[in-house]
């Protein structure tokens, strides 16, 4: 990405968390956070990365299914915020980042194999 995409990435990445925060945290439940954003060159679209915070995998389905939904209305409170600051306002894809619970699975595992050589006696 350009400087400028970057930049702008960076403002839409902060300006939609605050919004889903301040505007649509009663309607969006379990807790959502926005772990990225990318723009197209042309600046006409810009793909938001979210990750949900659910204790089970429909839970989280189902919350970004909402978030998804509400797609139009985070748009339009996005070009309320930042009318002044680009030209057009882009089209807003969201996608799901599912990194923290990959990774926490990752150390559930690490941890098992961990207490597994605790507990067998050395074969030395």
């Amino acid at each position: 990405m350009s400087i400028r995409t970057e930049r702008v990435a960076k403002l839409f990445q902060r300006e939609v968390a605050d919004i889903l925060i301040t505007e649509f945290s009663e309607q969006i439940q379990p807790m959502v956070t926005v772990t990225g954003a990318r723009v197209t060159k042309d600046l006409s679209v810009a793909y938001v990365y979210v990750s949900v915070f659910g204790t089970t995998k429909p839970e989280r389905q189902a919350a970004f299914q909402h978030l998804q939904e509400l797609t139009p209305q985070i748009r339009t409170a996005l070009a309320r915020r930042i009318r002044h600051q680009v030209r057009s306002i882009p089209e807003l894809k969201f996608f799901l980042d599912e990194s923290l619970q990959q990774a926490r699975k990752l150390d559930d595992i690490f941890d098992r194999i961990r207490e597994e050589r605790e507990r067998r006696p050395d074969a030395e």
